[in-house]
Formats: structure tokens, sequence, C-alpha cells
């Protein structure tokens, strides 16, 4: 079987000795969009500058960081509001993630085969657990539901085989 992923950007960033890829979405804000080959611990930079011009990072674009086999750890800092569609998707050695206050939307799967992420806190400014957010994350031991949850989607923790208690709170109606 023969993979191609396509890939479109409007510039590449380097912080940290890591290059990111980053789609401009407004006059001052861009997406992260896509990398090449990152692996071992990331910290997504707040903004970043290109062209003589500094954007606020914003989001994390649908499968920007997906299939990246050896990334160990993310930071996302608290300039970012949204999580794509499988944005960690199938990153299988993925152990921590630090997820900031300032997101208010997760996209489905995002953290889909995740089979190394062991626990995540969901930040209250989250009101939905999308479909198959988790499904997969075998390692998955403990996740913190806040109380601004008020629906979980299906198969949200399929095959989170290791997980031990999930604390579903009284706001949570679907």
């Amino acid at each position: 079987m023969l993979s191609l992923n396509a890939m479109a950007y409007d510039f590449p960033y380097t912080y940290q000795g890591k290059t990111l890829y980053y789609n401009i979405t407004s006059s001052n804000t861009v997406e992260v969009t896509s990398v090449i080959h990152v692996s071992g611990n990331i910290v997504i930079p707040s903004s970043v500058e290109y062209n003589n011009e500094t954007y606020i990072v914003t989001s994390i674009g649908n499968y920007a960081f997906s299939s990246c086999s050896n990334l160990t750890s993310i930071t996302i800092p608290n300039t970012v509001i949204s999580i794509g569609v499988s944005a960690f998707g199938s990153c299988r050695a993925l152990r921590s993630i630090t997820i900031p206050n300032s997101i208010t939307s997760i996209g489905g799967s995002a953290f889909s085969s995740c089979s190394s992420l062991t626990s995540i806190i969901i930040p209250n400014s989250i009101t939905s657990i999308n479909n198959d957010l988790f499904n997969g994350c075998s390692s998955l031991i403990s996740v913190t539901i806040p109380n601004s949850v008020t629906s979980i989607g299906y198969s949200a923790f399929n095959g989170c085989s290791s997980l031990i208690s999930v604390t579903i709170p009284n706001s949570v109606t679907s």
C-alpha cells in the first residue's frame, strides 16, 4: 500500500530546533498545519514571524501532527483555541500533552490511537468530548472530565483497555 500525503502551507518556522509549518488564517493569526519528521518533545510557540510580520498561533489544524510516530510530548500555548480533527491521531509514542484552558474545541479523533498516552486533563473550557476522541488509547489510565462538559460522543473511549476510572460529571446530558 502506498500512502501519499499532500502538504499545503504558507511558511515554515523553526522554534527550539523544531520546524513546524503554518497557514495564515487572518491578518495576524496562523494555525499549525503540518510537520515533517518531528520527534521528542515539542513546544508550540505562541507567536511566529514571517516576512517581518508577527502572527499569533491560534489553532492546530486537522491532521497536523498525525502519525508522528516519534513525538513524545507536546506543549500547547494558551493562544491556541482549537485542536483539529485527528490532529495527533496515531502519535503512538505520545505520552504527555498539556492542553491549556484557552482551548474551546477539540476535533473528533484528535488523540485516537495515541497508544502511549497514559492520562489527560480536559480543560474547563471544553463543553463536548467529540466522537472517537481517545479511541485506541490503549495505555490511557485516567481521564479528568470537567463540569463544563455536557456531551460525550460515540466511541470516545473505545479501545482504552487500561482505563481504570472515568468520573462523568452531572453536567453530561448525552
